[in-house]
């Protein structure tokens, strides 16, 4: 939820505190950026504390880091405190997943899909939440973080246990090896690309649209959706029945049309919406494939080759936006969604040129996903 709660308030935040668009979108940059470089030391810090110990210094650093922005009075001081927040992003993401996979009694596939249901479902409701607050003041966000990730931090400090936790210290260069073995590199560089598309849909999108806060928040709140359903049971249902890789190579091409007609379209707030909803439906399908794609390419813990994976990927959300924001001010919004596009694109041809070498992510038990839907058909009822 914490993710797009901020998400309605870029144009807010821009003119309460004078701020340019591509000023404001360093809030992304600065975030994302140290959270990718940060990615590069969790398997080190949770190898060495334990998991509960990382995900609650994490959170805790969230809960610090949005209070500060929440209480800033330029668009400089929450650039620098996003970058706080973004270690402690971090922190959490990193081990929340290899976290989770290894407590689910379902297997990796199924620990993976619930994770992107929450996952989704905080995505979907945060830009609701934060349009709601927005209205209210730009700071009301920020808040709404603190409470949030405050909230996280004493359900994990209740239910998570650790007296059973197998600590292996890793050595600091682990994740920088683990980009030595191919079928990581190819997902890792393929998915730089890809959150470039990813973060020009998500974190440049409100200025063209011209909405205020709540109009903004119920547009990414349908996003939200989108990817909510995609990536729970779309994305599971063509895994057991297609390989990985070719599920990428039709996804990523279709994406790029959507933020090809997003970008001419642009000048139509109503046809930008169906683009970015259709677009969340697209994202779902590749972020739960990608992200069961990465815990099969390699025998490494995956705590490291998620932090591997993660810190290449991060790079490419850390640079879109201002990227998207220098690009709309010097030609015009359409120019982002095309480079947006080819990105994607970019990240099409990665895969493609590397597919014999991701080959056995595409035999990866398929049984597993089964498994997942099952629980998570039995959650539901």
């Amino acid at each position: 939820m914490g993710i797009g709660l901020v998400d309605p308030i870029l144009p807010a935040i821009a003119g309460s505190l004078e701020a340019s668009p591509v000023e404001t979108e360093l809030l992304f940059t600065s975030y994302l950026l140290v959270t990718g470089l940060a990615m590069l030391v969790t398997s080190w810090v949770s190898s060495r504390i334990g998991a509960k110990a990382t995900l609650l210094v994490g959170l805790g650093l969230i809960v610090v880091f949005a209070l500060l922005c929440a209480m800033s009075g330029s668009v400089d001081a929450v650039i620098g405190f996003r970058a706080g927040w973004g270690l402690g992003n971090a922190l959490f993401i990193s081990t929340a997943l290899a976290t989770i996979v290894g407590a689910a009694s379902g297997g990796s596939g199924a620990a993976i899909v619930l994770y992107e249901a929450a996952l989704g479902l905080g995505i979907a409701v945060g830009p609701l939440l934060g349009g709601l607050l927005g209205e209210l003041s730009w700071r009301g966000p920020f808040f709404g973080v603190v409470a949030l990730m405050a909230i996280g931090f004493i359900a994990v400090l209740a239910l998570v246990r650790s007296s059973d936790e197998k600590r292996e210290p890793m050595p600091l260069s682990a994740p920088l090896r683990a980009l030595r073995r191919p079928a990581l590199a190819i997902l890792a560089v393929a998915a730089l690309f890809y959150n470039i598309g990813f973060f020009v849909l998500l974190a440049f999108s409100p200025f063209p649209l011209g909405f205020g806060a709540m109009g903004i928040g119920l547009t990414f709140f349908g996003w939200g959706v989108a990817l909510a359903l995609t990536s729970v049971w779309v994305a599971p249902a063509l895994m057991r029945r297609v390989p990985r890789t070719a599920i990428i190579l039709v996804t990523l091409p279709l994406l790029a049309v959507d933020l090809i007609l997003a970008g001419l379209l642009v000048a139509s707030p109503a046809a930008l919406v169906v683009c970015i909803v259709v677009g969340g439906l697209l994202l779902g399908v590749m972020n739960t494939v990608l992200t069961e794609a990465v815990m099969e390419a390699t025998d490494l813990p995956r705590s490291v080759a998620s932090s591997a994976y993660s810190a290449v990927r991060f790079l490419g959300g850390a640079m879109a936006p201002p990227v998207a924001a220098a690009l709309a001010h010097t030609f015009n919004d359409t120019v982002p969604y095309l480079f947006a596009a080819l990105s994607v694109l970019l990240a099409t041809f990665t895969v493609l040129l590397g597919r014999r070498t991701l080959a056995h992510i595409d035999d990866a038990g398929h049984g597993v996903i089964e498994d997942a839907e099952a629980i998570l058909v039995g959650d539901a009822a």
